[in-house]
């Protein structure tokens, strides 16, 4: 009998685990390889990081939960993936041997790569819940004592939402806190255009964002390379279309939020073949490694080439609607490749997601995620607000009973007046 290995415990490798569950064998073993014993629901760090949330109010406790759903679980952290060998190398000295694995890490979060960056430096995070809390704490004492804000996204970045999500939430909260007038705010972005969102903007993503940033009054630089942080000053460097310099910017600020640069988890860095120069899983259509055939990547851990060439360099994000339907053709592949069937089933690697800025929010549909595309929708309202906050619930609700359903159709498709879409062919 088999044994598969999931590396990984968020988004990607819980859904990975109740979807895989359900494609084994009588006799077949899964176990879930984390480096801590939390699910933590990512997207509700925004509203942690300004006190809307608790922790125990987006944390699940793993080790009950998979216990009961008969899935191992181990929460030592991988040291190193041996793929010659077949195991994982954990933290702890132990190891896990496995048929097949599953790589849903996410990414490393690169803070080191731009002096000062991060919540070892000047910035604050919302990429995990503890900078989230961290956050929150310093934006308690910022309230108390307002000034400039920075908020935005360094070079690297693959996940664009969260910063204009959080941007907005912050100008909510000042707003009712009726100290909005004291606060100048600016958004620094690599990206070539507010709205492109690594996506080369979907809809009118481009029109939607910029009128959002200007009825705030959050004033915008974009195709910025951040150079380095200082205790109260960021300096980035505004270039052209052609990537020459055209400005330096130094920004003062008293609470500034910069997501950093994502790559690959040192587990894998280096390892010829599985992964790519940045360290991010090479898989092919069916979500399996090329080199290793029985290892499969999904969620922001794969390598997807950029939607397009930009000045500065941006990355493609991967929401969570791609990330149900990799993990939808991850599992029936493995199921087939377990009973001797060729790997059939492809992801459709499309694009849905709900941005909420605190009052109302922005959505959009990209199918397919690349252009050109057959759908490329946007749209806003405070009804985004009201179906994000309703998601929240029901994937933590899901979680908690051990299975994931996408449940985008629901609050987007019909109002996009689309057609169902299947997360993945099978």
């Amino acid at each position: 009998m088999a044994h598969i290995a999931i590396l990984g415990s968020g988004l990607g490798g819980m859904p990975m685990a109740f979807e895989m569950k359900e494609q084994l064998r009588p006799g077949d073993r899964l176990t879930v390889v984390s480096n801590g014993s939390t699910f933590q629901f990512t997207p509700s760090n925004p509203w942690v990081a300004v006190g809307w949330r608790k922790r125990e109010d987006v944390e699940l406790a793993l080790p009950p939960l998979l216990r009961k759903m008969g899935i191992g679980f181990v929460s030592a952290g991988a040291e190193r993936v041996e793929p010659e060998r077949n195991r994982i190398r954990l933290k702890d000295g132990n190891f896990v041997d496995y048929d097949f694995l599953v790589v849903a890490t996410g990414p490393e979060l690169a803070f080191d790569e731009i002096p000062g960056l991060g919540p070892a430096g000047h910035t604050q995070s919302i990429c995990t819940v503890d900078h989230a809390l961290r956050a929150e704490e310093a934006w308690r004492a910022f309230v108390a004592s307002p000034g400039p804000i920075v908020v935005g996204a360094a070079q690297g970045v693959s996940c664009f939402g969260p910063a204009y999500e959080y941007a907005m939430i912050l100008d909510t909260d000042l707003r009712r806190r009726r100290i909005r007038d004291k606060v100048p705010m600016t958004f620094v972005t690599s990206e070539p255009y507010v709205g492109h969102l690594g996506l080369g903007g979907v809809g009118d993503t481009k029109g939607l964002l910029e009128s959002a940033l200007r009825q705030r009054h959050i004033k915008w630089i974009v195709n910025a390379k951040t150079a380095r942080i200082e205790a109260g000053k960021l300096f980035a460097a505004e270039v052209d279309d052609d990537g020459k310099e055209k400005k330096q910017h130094e920004l003062p600020f008293t609470f500034a939020m910069m997501m950093p640069p994502f790559r690959g988890i040192r587990a894998l860095a280096g390892i010829e073949g599985l992964v790519n120069p940045r360290g991010f899983v090479a898989v092919d259509k069916h979500q399996r490694n090329p080199r290793y055939p029985n290892v499969f990547g999904v969620g922001v851990c794969i390598a997807i080439p950029p939607a397009e060439a930009t000045p500065v360099p941006t990355g493609v994000p991967k929401t969570g609607f791609m990330i149900e339907s990799m993990v939808t053709a991850a599992a029936h592949n493995i199921r087939a490749l377990l009973d001797g069937r060729p790997a059939k089933a492809e992801a459709t690697w499309n694009a849905v997601c709900l941005a909420d800025f605190g009052d109302t929010g922005v959505a959009f549909v990209a199918i397919p995620q690349i252009p050109p595309r057959n759908v490329n929708w946007s749209s806003e309202g405070r009804w985004v607000h009201l179906a994000k906050v309703a998601f929240e619930k029901y994937f933590l609700r899901k979680v908690r009973k051990g299975t994931s359903e996408p449940l985008y159709e629901k609050y987007i498709m019909k109002l996009a007046g689309i057609e169902k879409l299947k997360p993945a062919a099978k």
